[in-house]
């Protein structure tokens, strides 16, 4: 669990947020007021905790294989859009971003396909997150030809009493190594589903989604950056680790 009480990953967090997310900053509180939002200011916690929590894989299109790995740490600092956040957490949530550090794991197998899974506990908060990925390589590319490939995603929150909040992705990605970086970018559709038990409707959003990134193999260290436009909700990634 990623708690600000283990000092490695403190460490770990501000190294990554001070290199990759210069201007982000922590917008801690647990969600605990969500019943004092109109069913608009739902509506808008919905929309950017869907942005910020939606399934990120930050990695080219081109399949592990078999036998890969990409294994990381990863921070991500999504721009949010509203002052429901600050609301649901009783003033404590002050930031215009919200970071949230994930473990994050992806396994080649056989014919083209990957899985991937990560876990996180954002510090300063009750936010959890659970997600994973199925991605099939439509071209696994080669020295002339991108890889292209098809990604399902899912997410959800918890950790939260008041919020049951989910997400589901569809998207499309290319990629193509030159050397020891390979570019990528990727379009594609996030569903987003909320429920609560303090007296609001329940939302269900739909936002499109564009990224582009880079990733990094520098034989054992590899790293990867990423944009990311979800709906009104900007997201910028970054993720050290190893990938063969």
């Amino acid at each position: 669990m990623l708690e600000t009480k283990h000092p490695n990953w403190k460490c770990i967090i501000t190294v990554m947020t001070t290199l990759a997310l210069p201007s982000a900053t922590w917008a801690g509180g647990d969600i605990n007021r969500v019943g004092d939002l109109s069913q608009s200011l739902f509506k808008d916690l919905t929309s950017d905790l869907g942005a910020a929590l939606s399934y990120k894989a930050i990695r080219p299109a081109e399949p592990l294989g078999s036998l890969g790995f990409d294994i990381g740490f990863e921070v991500s600092s999504t721009s949010l859009e509203s002052s429901a956040l600050e609301t649901a957490t009783n003033g404590e949530a002050t930031s215009s971003q919200l970071l949230v550090p994930k473990l994050h794991v992806s396994k080649g197998l056989p014919f083209g396909f990957d899985v991937g899974a990560f876990y996180t506990s954002v510090p300063s908060s009750n936010i959890g997150l659970i997600g994973g990925e199925l991605s099939y390589a439509l071209l696994e590319g080669g020295m002339l030809i991108p890889a292209v490939s098809i990604r399902g995603t899912f997410s959800r929150l918890t950790g939260v009493d008041q919020l049951d909040l989910s997400t589901r992705g569809l998207e499309l990605s290319v990629s193509k190594g030159f050397a020891f970086f390979t570019p990528y970018a990727g379009v594609g559709q996030v569903w987003i589903n909320s429920e609560t038990n303090v007296g609001l409707e329940d939302e269900s959003l739909t936002r499109n989604k564009y990224f582009l990134g880079i990733n990094f193999n520098l034989g054992l260290v590899n790293f990867a950056a990423e944009t990311e436009q979800t709906g009104d909700n900007k997201s910028t990634s970054a993720k050290i680790g190893v990938r063969f």
